[in-house]
């Protein structure tokens, strides 16, 4: 959507991006509800208690209160809309299904890097939208997806299939329109890597050291959110939570965490492969699925491919 003359960015709330986009109605009320969610989490994150809930998600990771809380109130707001089938949360145990019929399921990661928030730093919301009711679908199927970064401002990013949009808070809590179209450099001066180095495989150190040697700058928060956010809106860079020695089918999760946000990089022009193939086009096996990820600048995550299939063979 090109911006109209004598109109500036900021004039340019969410809702109005996408009707102007000609979007469906009932996706831009999912979306729109989940922009409103995050004024909710964001003063929760300010003012709320910081300690365990005294309960486990279902990977047995001790839940924090703001993430039961976080949890919550998203998925209120997505009973609200009155078009949600099913509702996918790591903060569960089960799919819950609320309408068979309804038009779009959406599966979040309601807190993503929870435990960052007691040092005080960022921290987000990530969310992959899929039609029907039917969450287990390779990432390429989804209808959009979008995170919410809680750092010193609070900004949104999303994606329907046409692009990668910012937008952040102003002092009304109404998202308006920073960025459209983020477009994304060939290769990488900044890098986030994941993971113990010394578990790395040889074709994973060997892609670190590559950077390295030409100049890429180390920039790791330990959040995913604000890592690919900085990845994303400087235009370039690459994250990677790899195969370990210990760990060989990675870290991160499919549904939660690697779908949405491949969408997204996707949509700017990068990529994102578990270092054999797009993460995108990869079969889900389970709620719990996880994978290996290599996600940002194009050139480099096929460099790293091509390490892999010759010295991790």
């Amino acid at each position: 959507m090109p911006i109209e003359p004598g109109k500036t960015p900021f004039q340019v709330d969410l809702r109005l991006h996408l009707r102007e986009r000609d979007e469906d109605r009932d996706l831009t009320r999912v979306i729109c509800e989940l922009a409103t969610a995050s004024r909710y989490i964001i003063h929760s994150i300010r003012t709320g208690e910081l300690g365990v809930a005294g309960t486990s998600n279902l990977y047995g990771e001790s839940q924090l209160k703001l993430d039961v809380l976080a949890d919550r109130i998203i998925r209120k707001r997505m009973l609200h809309t009155g078009v949600i089938a099913a509702i996918a949360s790591e903060e569960r145990e089960e799919i819950q299904v609320v309408d068979p019929d309804g038009k779009f399921s959406v599966a979040f990661d309601p807190l993503d890097g929870s435990s960052l928030v007691d040092v005080n730093l960022a921290v987000g919301t990530i969310v992959g939208i899929y039609k029907g009711n039917d969450v287990f679908k390779p990432g390429r199927e989804m209808v959009a997806a979008l995170y919410i970064l809680y750092g010193p401002r609070c900004t949104l990013v999303y994606s329907t299939g046409h692009g990668t949009h910012e937008f952040a808070m102003n002092a009304l809590m109404e998202y308006t329109l920073v960025q459209e179209n983020i477009q994304m450099a060939e290769k990488a001066n900044i890098y986030a890597p994941g993971g113990i180095r010394n578990q790395y495989s040889p074709a994973v150190e060997a892609f670190v050291s590559h950077l390295e040697e030409r100049g890429s700058k180390l920039r790791y928060s330990g959040g995913f959110v604000p890592d690919i956010n900085q990845i994303l809106i400087k235009g370039q860079g690459v994250f990677l939570y790899p195969h370990l020695r210990n760990m060989p089918r990675g870290k991160l999760r499919m549904l939660y965490e690697l779908n949405p946000m491949a969408f997204l990089v996707e949509q700017a022009g990068g990529a994102a492969s578990n270092g054999h193939q797009p993460i995108l086009d990869i079969e889900l096996e389970g709620i719990d699925h996880c994978e290996p990820v290599f996600i940002g600048s194009k050139a480099d995550v096929a460099k790293v491919e091509g390490l892999i299939k010759t010295l991790d063979s």
